[in-house]
């Protein structure tokens, strides 16, 4: 591993311009990735483009350093062998923490209207993320996750489909996941993330120092059951990670969207977290 040399950003206090802090924040992390870029070029010859050379190296910063990633156990899968991965979803830069757990270059389905953006779009091309519609059944994006698991790579979802800024484990689930899985016939793993920093906006975890545990659990089968019954037992695995054994997975559907009333149970949370700080 790298020497992790930790730098304070700085924090917005009064009106200071959010924008002008993230400038510092991303000006420091650019000094400090260039010795990750040479040691990451070492072992992954390979496996990174220069420029995913150059994002491993911000994600490596982010996620050891001002996040402090720690991360129990290794990804139960040999180098290779594909398979999706699946987490909770509390905060936007949950792919991050799950990036430095695999050790290798993970594919996110990622809603297409981010992928097209010109703002997005080469930093959602590098790291080989898939655009996939959010209205229906996406056939070319699902093509193109199964070529990748077949061809021994690993794909990302996060089957709850938005941030949860509730007090529940999980939302609803998808099934997209596990139907994915079962035609490329590749396991999936379920991974629980404890601690992401975020405060209702994007940038907002990039000036909230944090403590983060990435929890990940053991193989899920997927060549007997329904996708939903796939997908319900991921989800048991992530709350047992959780240590919520208890917890009882929802289905969602393919047409579920958020209800007046969970809208107001997630600013009430958000409110609430944000007043415990």
């Amino acid at each position: 591993m790298p020497i992790c040399i930790f730098v304070p950003v700085l924090i917005r206090t009064g009106n200071a311009a959010l924008s002008r802090d993230l400038i510092s924040a991303i000006f420091l992390t650019a000094i400090l990735a260039v010795p990750t870029v040479l040691w990451l070029s070492q072992w992954s010859r390979r496996v990174y483009t220069f420029p995913r050379y150059v994002l491993a190296s911000f994600n490596l910063f982010w996620a050891r350093c001002w996040w402090r990633t720690s991360i129990p156990a290794e990804l139960p899968i040999p180098i290779g062998q594909g398979a999706v991965l699946i987490a909770n979803h509390r905060s936007s830069v949950d792919p991050f923490f799950i990036q430095v757990a695999a050790h290798r270059v993970v594919h996110w389905m990622v809603a297409k209207e981010f992928v097209e953006h010109p703002a997005l779009a080469w930093f959602l091309r590098q790291t080989g993320a898939i655009g996939t519609s959010r209205g229906g059944r996406d056939t070319k994006a699902i093509r193109a996750a199964i070529d990748l698991l077949k061809a021994g790579e690993l794909v990302g979802v996060l089957p709850e489909g938005r941030i949860n800024m509730t007090d529940r484990l999980m939302l609803p689930f998808r099934p997209g996941a596990a139907m994915i899985a079962q035609h490329a016939e590749v396991p999936i793993i379920p991974i629980y993330i404890e601690g992401a920093p975020y405060d209702r906006t994007p940038a907002s975890p990039f000036l909230m120092p944090a403590r983060v545990i990435v929890k990940i659990g053991e193989p899920i089968d997927t060549s007997v059951g329904t996708p939903q019954e796939i997908m319900e037992q991921a989800t048991r695995e992530i709350a047992r990670l959780a240590g919520q054994a208890d917890f009882e997975p929802q289905f969602a559907g393919r047409d579920w969207k958020p209800t007046s009333a969970d809208l107001e149970e997630a600013l009430a949370a958000a409110r609430q977290r944000k007043r415990n700080r």
